[in-house]
């Protein structure tokens, strides 16, 4: 708490509020504000009213328990607000989790501005084959990248002379954008508890998750980290690095270990083969699972923001002023 507030603060969140973080080639995620810290979740679900009574490492003990049983209302007393910009694809995908209240720019009432998003070389890739709904992490050939920058071109091309000439004529806004591409840019205030939160970005920064969406996923943790860091550190421990087991799967590592006594122990000369894991009802994709599970450890993912490259929300705002089309008002009747 600070002399000039009552409310609960996070001097590391009030470091990058009204910061800009960059995201993608246009977009960006900036937090505008936010509801409440770590001690507000342990004061929710003790329903006490004390502050600076409790030791740190008591609130870390606590919402680790909270985040490992599952109770998550405790959690919902904490809320985040953003200020994104993303291409319509991306929001479109956004828009599935319901748990937000959103308010998006309206092509309806505002001029689009001409923004595009262009996947770089890297980033375009051939289609997965064991991935349906993704890509397979090998990059197209150099001319293949190229030769589809020049069809995006024409797309854009056409796409923005139409609708600056629709809106030049006149012609109402909200049908003038209809054929613009799904590349163009949006923006959006969407705010969120942080229960439904922990839940977006859990799915959104996982490496099945689209490469674009998990890039905002990424800053908006770091974001995360500034307001709430104990409940940050349990959700990397126990959604993001952390794994679920089934009955089937308990059942098998049952027959490997051994738990007594306060003691865990291999069972002498235990194995379990692939068709022992069939037998005990996984399927193939199921043992694949299972195995990566159980593979090494990788390095905890860490999203701390690069403060350096946070801009001004007057720099955004420029860039996209500039990128409205220039149409000049009827004469007023």
């Amino acid at each position: 708490m600070t002399d000039s507030t009552r409310r609960p603060i996070a001097p590391a969140a009030e470091e990058i509020l009204g910061s800009y973080f960059p995201v993608l080639d246009h977009g960006f995620v900036a937090l505008v504000d936010y509801m409440g810290t770590d001690a507000c979740i342990e004061r929710a679900a003790r329903v006490s009213y004390g502050y600076g009574t409790r030791q740190v490492s008591k609130t870390r003990g606590l919402l680790r328990y909270l985040q490992r049983q599952l109770h998550t209302t405790p959690s919902e007393m904490v809320e985040l607000k953003f200020h994104c910009s993303m291409p319509m694809f991306v929001a479109r995908q956004w828009i599935r989790h319901r748990t937000a209240n959103v308010n998006e720019y309206s092509g309806r009432y505002s001029l689009m501005p001409m923004l595009f998003y262009t996947p770089s070389e890297r980033e375009l890739q051939t289609q997965s084959r064991s991935n349906h709904q993704g890509r397979s992490g090998t990059p197209v050939a150099a001319e293949q990248h190229a030769r589809a920058l020049e069809y995006w071109g024409r797309i854009r091309d056409t796409s923005r002379a139409a609708y600056e000439w629709m809106t030049g004529e006149d012609i109402a806004r909200e049908l003038a954008r209809i054929d613009l591409p799904l590349s163009t840019y949006t923006q959006w205030y969407w705010k969120i508890d942080l229960h439904n939160l922990l839940h977006f970005l859990k799915l959104r920064v996982d490496s099945h998750a689209q490469w674009e969406i998990q890039e905002y996923g990424r800053v908006m943790a770091g974001m995360l980290k500034r307001v709430a860091p104990l409940s940050y550190e349990a959700w990397i421990d126990y959604d993001v690095c952390g794994a679920r087991m089934s009955r089937m799967e308990l059942s098998a590592l049952s027959k490997l270990l051994v738990a007594e006594n306060g003691t865990l122990r291999a069972r002498a000369g235990a194995e379990l083969d692939a068709q022992a894991l069939v037998d005990a009802g996984l399927n193939q994709r199921e043992i694949a699972e299972l195995f990566a599970k159980l593979s090494p450890a990788s390095d905890s993912p860490d999203f701390e923001l690069n403060l350096a490259s946070a801009g001004t929300p007057e720099s955004f705002s420029e860039r996209y002023a500039a990128a409205v089309p220039k149409v000049d008002k009827p004469p007023t009747e």
